[in-house]
Parts: C-alpha cells; sequence; structure tokens
C-alpha cells in the first residue's frame, strides 16, 4: 500500500505543470499535503516537488520552496519500514535540490540554501539560514534580496498576484497545447506507416520507428527556439511579480526537457546543447547534465559533464530573482552530481568533484580540483608523482 502511494502521488507532469503558480498549492493539498492556511504567493512550489507520503508532509504558512524538494518520511531496514511526519516550519524560503527528513531541527522563518544537509540533532534553528553540508548558519537575508520586499504585501499584491496568474495559466495552456501537438503527430505518424503496411509490411514500421527520435528533437528544439525568439534569457535581478520573471517560468515549463536524456553519453547531444544555443566546444561529453538557461552558458573543448550534474544559471531567494551567466573553460570536469551556480567562471583543467555546490560568483583557477559543499580548493591535492602541490 506504502509503495502504491508514493507511486500514485509522485506525478512528474502533474508537478511540472502545476508547479510556479498557484495551482500547485491546490494540487498538493488534494493528494493530502497539510497546507493550511495558505499564504499564497503564485511561486509557492516549483515543478520538482516529491515525497514518500502526503498524508504525512506538512509545510507552513508563508513558506517558498525552489526546485527539487524531497520529503523524506520514510525509513527502512532489512526487515521493516516506518512512516513518521516530515514537518517545515513557516515563513521558510528553501533552495533547490534539498532532502528534508523526518525530525528536521528548522523552525519558522529559516532559509535553507541549495543542497543543504538539514540538521536533524541539536538546537531548533529559528531566524537563521542554513548552508553548506554539513550546514553552518549565515544571515536569513541580505539588503539587497529585500529590495523587492514591497512587491510582496500591501495592497497591490492582489492586483500583482492576479496578473501572474493569467500569465501563468497561458503558459500552463500552451505547455499542454504543445505537448498534444506532439502526442498527435506521433500517432498520425504511425497511423500513415500502419497504412502503408499491407504494401511495404514491416519495413515501413521500422521506418516509422526510425523517424521518431529525430522528429522529436527537431520539434522540440524548434520549440524552444519559438519560445526564447522575442525574449532569449539574459542576466535578470528582478521580483518574482516581474512579468521577466514569467517569461523565463514559461521558457522553463513549455519545452520539454527529458527528451535530451536519450542522447546522454553520446556526440549528439553536444550538438543539439548548441541548437539549444549553448556556446559549447569540440569534444565535449555530456553524460547527463542539465541547463536551466542554454543560451547563458559558455563550454569550452574537451570537457566532461557527468550524470546528474547541473549548470543553474538562476536563484531565487524569496520574492527575488536572480540569473547570470556561467563560463567553463577547457578541459574542465564537473562530477557527479554537482551543481554549478550562476555567475560562475570556472578555468581550464578545473575539476569539480562529485556532489560538491559550487556557489554564484565563484571564480574557480586554472587546473585546481575544488570539492565540497560549498565548493572551496581541495585541501589535499596531489600530483601525478605523488607530491602535494
Amino acid at each position: 500500500m506504502h509503495r502504491t502511494i508514493v507511486l500514485m502521488t509522485n506525478r512528474k507532469s502533474l508537478t511540472r505543470l502545476f508547479g510556479d503558480s498557484s495551482c500547485i498549492v491546490h494540487y498538493l493539498r488534494w493528494i493530502g499535503y497539510r497546507l493550511s492556511p495558505v499564504e499564497q504567493t503564485g511561486s509557492n512550489f516549483g515543478t520538482a516537488v516529491k515525497h514518500e507520503s502526503p498524508y504525512l508532509s506538512r509545510v507552513g504558512t508563508g513558506t517558498m520552496v525552489a526546485d527539487g524538494l524531497s520529503l523524506m518520511n520514510a525509513e527502512y531496514s532489512s526487515t521493516s519500514f516506518r512512516l513518521s511526519p516530515t514537518a517545515i516550519g513557516a515563513h521558510n524560503f528553501l533552495g533547490n535540490r534539498i532532502a528534508y527528513p523526518a525530525g528536521g531541527r528548522t523552525g519558522d522563518n529559516c532559509l535553507l540554501g541549495t543542497k543543504v544537509a538539514v540538521p536533524v540533532s541539536g538546537p531548533l534553528r529559528q531566524d537563521v539560514g542554513l548552508l553548506g553540508s554539513p550546514c553552518f548558519e549565515i544571515p536569513r537575508s541580505v539588503r539587497r534580496d529585500s529590495t523587492f520586499d514591497e512587491l510582496s504585501d500591501g495592497n497591490g499584491l492582489g492586483r500583482r498576484l492576479a496578473a501572474k496568474n493569467r500569465h501563468n495559466a497561458v503558459t500552463m495552456a500552451w505547455h499542454l497545447l504543445t505537448t498534444w501537438l506532439f502526442f498527435f503527430c506521433v500517432v498520425l505518424l504511425f497511423a500513415l506507416a500502419a497504412s502503408q503496411y499491407p504494401v511495404w509490411g514491416t519495413a515501413v514500421l521500422a521506418l516509422a520507428n526510425a523517424v521518431v527520435l529525430p522528429f522529436t528533437l527537431l520539434y522540440f528544439v524548434l520549440l524552444e527556439r519559438a519560445v526564447t525568439a522575442a525574449h532569449p534569457p539574459e542576466p535578470l535581478f528582478c521580483s518574482i511579480y516581474d512579468r521577466r520573471f514569467w517569461r523565463r517560468e514559461r521558457y522553463w515549463k513549455v519545452p520539454s526537457e527529458t527528451y535530451l536524456h536519450i542522447l546522454d553519453g553520446t556526440p549528439f547531444k553536444a550538438v543539439v546543447w548548441r541548437l539549444l544555443g549553448v556556446r559549447i566546444g569540440a569534444r565535449v561529453f555530456d553524460d547527463g547534465c542539465h541547463m536551466t538557461e542554454r543560451p547563458m552558458v559558455a563550454i569550452g573543448d574537451d570537457c566532461t559533464l557527468n550524470s546528474g550534474s547541473v549548470l543553474q544559471c538562476h536563484s531565487q531567494e524569496d520574492g527575488t530573482f536572480k540569473s547570470d551567466r556561467s563560463a567553463l573553460g577547457a578541459g574542465c570536469t564537473v562530477g557527479v552530481g554537482a551543481l554549478v551556480h550562476y555567475g560562475v567562471t570556472v578555468g581550464d583543467g578545473a575539476v569539480l568533484a562529485a556532489d560538491s555546490f559550487l556557489m554564484k560568483g565563484e571564480t574557480v583557477p586554472e587546473h585546481t580540483r575544488w570539492a565540497g559543499n560549498p565548493a572551496r580548493p581541495a585541501l589535499d591535492e596531489r600530483d601525478e608523482r605523488g607530491g602535494v602541490r
């Protein structure tokens, strides 16, 4: 029964459709989340939220969550399993890729940074920010991030939220329409192939199967180009109630991204990245990297991008959105599961270790190895002759 609940309530297609809009709150409440009372912001949750039991998941009033939240309600042993409530406090902000365990020791008004290791022991943390693994305290907010605070309250909030909802509704409609159109074209292709089966036999079905992959690539490349034609991604510092941010949400939602993983580990993926606007060099090996703003990324020759790595050219903290370009030099390696934030420059031949988090604005010198969360120069870095450099 538990496995069935996990399978049926973690539907990526629905969180992608409703995420980054006011609808995600109602969807999560419908499947069992405890969210009352809700303080609607229009961006309460991102497009990637998952859990092990929605009935044991609670998120406090006024909390905003970026993409990649995983609520861990279950513990397993070799003979049994146990479910426990997982509760996040009120007026928190959670960054990307956070696994929040049952018994997490955070309370109200906390900032949980990207990939933070949530503490499960010690005093209850409140009115602070937490960053890193193991985590350490940072300021809950800085003056620059509070630039647009006046837009998230006051008499004008209802008007701005209504405008965002209208824009998000159009985005959701475009997402459904383009997905339906792709499905229709694929069905039409195989219907035409089936109609010719009496004449050509299995050869025509084999041809249809061969055509599906290039058609998929061409369809979604052209779709993404159409979405970014009038408003290409560019450096931004604005409120989530700014129309430029709503356009960025449309860019994330309307074009599909899952089709790219078909090409993981092949030289063809670099070709598609180039078609999507990435400035990418020759002989780049990509085994499953994800890029959130493709035209804002530059990658040099002979780089290695490992499975699960992310080049993320944006950040959202409370009601503020920030975005900037990132560049990797020639011969760089981004480890498995590593995340590179926005405004980053990585020198030639540098290595970012597995599961690292390279903070915003960092400059990594050439031919160095950085590791950790947040990433720093490796303490014991040895060269090929066994010496310490």
